[in-house]
């Protein structure tokens, strides 16, 4: 069993030379700047602030790597989309993500947040196409759910399919940071994917 608890900060990757390449399973974790991505994770790891919660979004600028328990790397991108961050900056960004992407065997799983309030913008598109690209699993995380009005939920989380045109294959997991609602849905595909539970 895998203690969430045991989690460590590896490293900052700002180059494809910087990678680990130990053949640990990598869990990947992406999304827009202001969709609560280091939230997920510290919810997900049960830990307060392990992961930053920037007070400005777009503070991740490199591919920050975690290790739990010295079983698997939970992988963090640079959020995307936020509008604050120089032309080249965003290039950078950029280049950084798509050389991670174009190495399949680095991805075991994929997590693509996005706000469950919200239609997918064009990034988050561009996101899922390059997640779909690899051919390797990823789930969709709809986080900000407890946002949401219940007769809200089912129609925004169509509407994500819909726009990410997502097959069925692809999970969409109603996510809240907040109050930890998706956790065990969550923690459960990335079971399935490492091969071992969790405590």
């Amino acid at each position: 069993m895998i203690n969430l608890q045991m989690a460590e900060f590896v490293r900052s990757a700002a180059k494809k030379e910087d990678f680990p390449r130990d053949g640990l399973p990598q869990i990947v974790f992406s999304g827009r700047s202001n969709v609560g991505k280091s939230s997920v994770i510290n919810r997900l790891l049960g830990r307060k602030n392990f992961a930053r919660v920037g007070s400005a979004p777009g503070k991740t600028t490199h591919i920050n790597y975690f290790k739990i328990d010295g079983k698997f790397y939970l992988v963090d991108l640079p959020g995307y989309g936020y509008a604050k961050v120089s032309q080249a900056e965003k290039a950078r960004w950029g280049r950084l993500i798509q050389a991670w992407f174009d190495d399949p065997s680095l991805m075991t799983l994929g997590c693509m947040l996005v706000d469950a309030r919200h239609k997918p913008t064009a990034d988050d598109c561009t996101m899922g196409n390059w997640f779909k690209e690899t051919g390797r699993p990823f789930v969709v995380v709809a986080n900000k759910l407890d946002k949401l009005k219940k007769s809200e939920i089912e129609p925004n989380l169509q509407r994500i399919r819909d726009t990410l045109e997502l097959d069925e294959s692809v999970k969409v997991i109603p996510f809240s940071a907040e109050k930890g609602e998706g956790r065990d849905a969550l923690l459960g595909e990335l079971a399935e994917h490492i091969g071992e539970g969790f405590r």
